[in-house]
């Protein structure tokens, strides 16, 4: 294989493995509570995350960077996983898959919009045009195409799942000044946000037992939502001739999960969810391409 292939195998299986985390969310929430989904996923992520330390034989740089850069550790971690995780569990938890999927790939967009107030970067006509199609397709979504009554199938579960896509949004341009190794520094964010979630467990009487079923939801969550499929992403970026190449490859998920959705919850996927999917895609693709700016 050349170099590109092997960046395409890589970034397909990432795109592959993010396809099926919807589907798990679910799953795993019939047997266990947000909090508990994250408190497990969490510490089968931070597992897979030392794993991958070990086999590159950088466990001993674990300590020091801690002891170094605790402070934007806790920062990060109480951002991400335990404050995003947190509210687009409860956000699953509310709406139905397809719903709570489709809207959380409108991040990419928030982030643009936050970018704004953040990075003092200014706000293309193409950026207005294309959050004008991403929110329209989260409304046709969220009312489930009953556009003149706004009868919001879960109107809490809306919130949280736009709140979420804020919070991940925010991770990622303050990720833009974190200094630290990306492994490491991931490995660190799940170090510290491990306690955060078990007092959060401990302070709201979920530290109860639960099912095999639902530790096993987590376990997964943990390794392809989390853990390895974030390295295999890295893995793919570095790889590859041109990072567009294999970021392009991301449009292909929100399709793949749909049908997992179907295939494995049984939720009938609605017309209005294709149709609020496309939107969001259309406005992600004018976005995203240079060729498509209006200015």
């Amino acid at each position: 294989m050349t170099q590109q292939q092997r960046a395409y195998a890589y970034g397909l299986s990432a795109v592959l493995a993010w396809s099926t985390v919807a589907t798990a969310f679910k799953l795993s929430l019939a047997h266990l509570s947000p909090a508990q989904l994250l408190l497990y996923a969490s510490a089968a992520s931070l597992l897979a995350l030392l794993s991958i330390l070990i086999y590159q034989g950088r466990l001993h740089e674990v300590w020091p960077a801690f002891r170094k850069n605790w402070r934007v550790s806790l920062l990060f971690g109480a951002i991400n996983p335990f404050a995003y995780y947190l509210i687009l569990f409860k956000a699953y938890d509310l709406l139905p898959a397809q719903e709570a999927q489709a809207i959380n790939y409108t991040w990419a967009l928030t982030m643009t919009l936050l970018a704004v107030p953040l990075l003092k970067q200014p706000l293309k006509r193409n950026d207005l045009l294309a959050a004008l199609l991403c929110y329209f397709g989260v409304l046709l979504i969220a009312t489930r195409g009953d556009l003149f009554h706004l009868n919001f199938s879960n109107l809490n579960g809306l919130g949280l799942a736009l709140i979420s896509t804020l919070l991940w949004a925010a991770y990622w341009i303050l990720n833009t000044k974190d200094q630290r190794e990306p492994v490491l520094g991931l490995t660190l964010n799940f170090a510290v946000s491990l306690p955060l979630s078990l007092l959060w467990c401990l302070f709201h009487g979920e530290l109860v037992s639960v099912s095999w079923q639902g530790i096993a939801g987590a376990i997964y969550v943990g390794a392809f939502e989390m853990g390895f499929t974030f390295v295999l992403w890295l893995f793919a970026m570095k790889l590859s001739q041109s990072t567009a190449k294999i970021a392009n490859l991301i449009f292909l998920s929100p399709i793949i999960s749909l049908f997992f959705i179907w295939l494995f919850i049984g939720e009938t996927i609605q017309t209005s969810t294709l149709l609020g999917l496309g939107f969001i895609l259309l406005g992600l693709l004018t976005q995203k391409f240079q060729g498509a700016r209006l200015c």
